[in-house]
């Protein structure tokens, strides 16, 4: 009997190690079963416009599977895409708050979760989200940006400074990122110029510049802030360092420029720089004509206008030209001088667009009866007005 026994061991042995086999595979089939039957009744909701039905299969597929948190991360972008905010929310939180899943696929559902509550409206919560993010290697740089935004719309502009050197601390400045921090300290200056602190204004000029060597904005501000006080020689000093930084922005500087020569009554400083960046700016070369104008001849200036108009030709100057043949009908050459004006007229015609699209506002010069930008029928037409007909 004894020996039975030992005999019937290994047979025990191998028949339940072949059930203990088909018990697992019995209970994989069923949970396969149960995802397939949880995954296409959520589709078939979805399709039949019931979406919160849906959402709610959605969520019991992840208990019963997490492999799949990429799909409904995808799910919860698709519903905030169609505005519908609070489902896209319920999905990304149950992510968020879900055990088992992959810290970097948590970190994935609680980016998204942000732009949720960030697009909501719902700032708070959505500034905490993405600070949980900032120790993050994947989405730190994204979560900045979106901080950004958040103290952009709500003007907390100090909390902007502090992320923005903590950036430049931890991972190194940018020209962007300079150009940023320095907006950031104009933004807090005009704040306390607002309450009357133009001492406080005044060093956060100061970190503006430190900041970005090439930023103009508070070189333009410390010029207003010392025209205020009639201190026209420093002025003039912050207005000299604007062309130098980016002479594009020297128009702004010009008329600035004209109120410190009229305090102090001198133009010594005005002509110099006028003599200086005419040829870069409209603003300039007109700035200059009224100063030949006045200290020299109405002819004068007509032929320094005439000549800076052969260059580049705008519609101010044309405007500033019509007015010296007004004030000095009787000048030297004036047929020749209006014929060159017609000349430059038509020129400046010649480039304006003459038909516009109702559509896109796509414009141009030919005539398009299938818009090329919106690929609308029949919506481009003659442009009506100062431009056109």
């Amino acid at each position: 009997m004894l020996e039975l026994l030992f005999l019937l061991l290994p047979v025990a042995a191998g028949y339940g190690w072949v059930m203990g086999r088909n018990s697992v595979r019995q209970a994989q089939r069923q949970s396969s079963s149960i995802l397939s039957k949880h995954y296409f009744k959520g589709l078939n909701f979805l399709l039949s416009d019931q979406p919160d039905k849906a959402v709610d299969t959605l969520i019991k597929m992840i208990d019963v599977n997490t492999a799949n948190v990429e799909t409904h991360i995808s799910m919860g972008n698709f519903f905030r895409h169609r505005g519908e905010l609070d489902r896209a929310i319920k999905i990304h939180q149950n992510l968020v708050g879900k055990e088992g899943i992959e810290s970097k696929q948590k970190e994935d559902a609680l980016y998204e979760l942000g732009r949720d509550y960030a697009l909501a409206g719902f700032l708070e919560r959505a500034e905490n989200t993405f600070i949980q993010l900032l120790g993050s290697e994947k989405h730190f740089l994204a979560a900045q940006q979106q901080l950004f935004g958040i103290y952009q719309t709500t003007k907390e502009w100090d909390r902007a400074i502090e992320l923005a050197e903590n950036m430049m601390e931890n991972h190194g400045d940018s020209d962007e990122l300079c150009q940023r921090i320095a907006h950031f300290y104009c933004e807090h200056a005009q704040v306390y110029l607002k309450l009357n602190d133009s001492q406080q204004a005044e060093k956060d000029l100061q970190k503006a510049i430190m900041s970005d060597e090439h930023t103009v904005r508070p070189w333009l501000m410390l010029a207003e802030m010392a025209i205020q006080k009639q201190d026209y020689s420093s002025a003039n000093d912050y207005l000299k360092q604007v062309p130098l930084r980016d002479v594009s922005w020297f128009s702004e500087a010009v008329p600035l420029l004209e109120k410190c020569a009229e305090g102090q009554g001198s133009t010594e400083t005005l002509r110099s720089l006028l003599d200086e960046y005419s040829g870069q700016c409209a603003t300039a070369y007109l700035a200059k004509v009224k100063l030949i104008a006045e200290q020299e001849s109405i002819s004068a200036a007509t032929e320094f206008l005439l000549e800076q108009l052969n260059g580049s030709p705008t519609m101010r100057g044309f405007h500033t030209l019509l007015g010296l043949y007004i004030r000095d009908p009787h000048a030297k050459n004036t047929e020749q001088s209006l014929m060159m004006l017609q000349k430059l007229v038509e020129e400046q015609m010649q480039q304006r667009p003459k038909y516009r699209c109702g559509g896109c506002g796509f414009s141009g010069r030919r005539i398009h009866w299938l818009c090329p930008s919106c690929k609308s029928w029949g919506l481009m037409k003659p442009i009506k007005g100062l431009d056109g007909e």
